[in-house]
């Protein structure tokens, strides 16, 4: 049966989030506003997109387009009535709002937790959830806190969204045996199409049910499904398609830096870097990004946030990369920032930063 449980209290069918008896948290309110207008029928609901690779904008998304995602995301992971779920996501997003469709159509009890970087570490120890969705930074959070480690391995499947999973982090949760996919979609999309098992594998893809995939002239992703509606949605996002089933994804369109007729995938970059650069500023984050040149029409660059580094370390850096890089794939120039811009779901804005 679906519950929606906070802070030992159980929510039931239509609660009040405006009592001006009770002051609720944003998250719980949110949440709660959302659960009363789907039992109350609503057809269609307003959702912002994330504005990862432009400007967010409010999309409508249907009712019927959501309970298609969450019914084939329950028969990929064959969940029922007794599955139990944890929402520790902004229920004001998409990711989070879905974390509460799946509990209402898979008819189960959901446990809300405010939305903090290790939202595990005040679970209560008696709650045992079978489900959960997080994004990366959270997983780092979960996996470097002895109590919240032993709690994330007790759960059957995680699944985290919102920014790709680095090579250290896959390396974690594959040392910790820990079972999680990393999930494929968009607003656009309602939540995630496919999924991908973080294993000793290369990261492939596999689509829910229902979903059909292609590709168009430029090899980026063409996606047919319940959830996103009657038309195809073509996406910028660069794929090889495996078979009806897999892909593997290669990076966003609208990144592919082209240099000197050499196209180069910075997210592809990112992952292959990931363990030299952090071996040096460990707990920066980071991008590629094309530069214009007179010559090769862009150069590859490398955008670093951290404050108070030093020539040594730049220049072991730069060391590094020119070692176990080819001369195409390093960086022409390292720049750095004090603080990265970021998009109102919290990604980074690389447009915007490299501005």
């Amino acid at each position: 049966m679906f519950q929606l449980i906070y802070n030992n209290r159980v929510f039931t069918g239509a609660e009040r989030v405006d009592s001006p008896s009770e002051e609720k948290p944003g998250f719980l309110q949110e949440a709660l506003s959302f659960c009363n207008a789907w039992i109350a029928g609503r057809q269609e609901f307003d959702q912002q997109t994330s504005g990862s690779t432009g400007t967010p904008k409010i999309i409508k998304i249907s009712r019927e387009a959501m309970i298609a995602s969450a019914e084939a995301t329950g028969k990929f992971f064959q969940t029922n009535s007794e599955t139990t779920l944890l929402c520790c996501l902004n229920p004001a997003y998409i990711a989070g709002k879905m974390m509460l469709v799946r509990a209402m159509v898979w008819n189960c009890p959901i446990i809300l937790e405010e939305p903090t970087s290790n939202p595990l570490r005040d679970l209560d120890a008696n709650l045992s959830p079978d489900f959960l969705a997080l994004v990366p930074l959270q997983m780092e959070a979960i996996l470097s806190n002895e109590n919240s480690l032993a709690k994330i391995k007790a759960i059957n499947n995680t699944i985290l969204g919102g920014a790709p999973v680095g090579f250290a982090l896959k390396e974690k949760l594959i040392e910790n045996e820990i079972k999680a996919y990393q999930t494929f979609g968009m607003t656009e999309t309602v939540s995630h199409i496919a999924l991908g098992k973080l294993d000793k594998n290369p990261l492939t893809y596999e689509t829910l049910p229902g979903v059909q995939i292609g590709t168009d002239e430029r090899g980026c992703l063409n996606i047919l499904s319940p959830m996103s509606g009657p038309n195809p949605i073509q996406t910028n996002d660069i794929v090889e398609i495996l078979d009806r089933n897999r892909f593997i994804w290669k990076g966003r369109a609208d990144f592919v830096i082209n240099s000197g007729g050499v196209k180069l995938h910075p997210e592809q970059l990112e992952s292959k870097a990931e363990k030299i650069i952090k071996a040096i500023f460990p707990e920066a984050r980071y991008f590629y990004i094309g530069k214009t040149h007179p010559k090769l029409g862009e150069m590859l660059t490398l955008w670093i946030e951290n404050e108070g580094h030093s020539e040594m370390q730049k220049g072991r850096l730069e060391e590094l990369l020119n070692l176990n890089f080819h001369p195409y794939e390093r960086p022409k120039e390292i720049n750095f920032s004090s603080k990265f811009v970021e998009t109102p779901s919290g990604k980074i804005n690389k447009l915007a930063s490299a501005q």
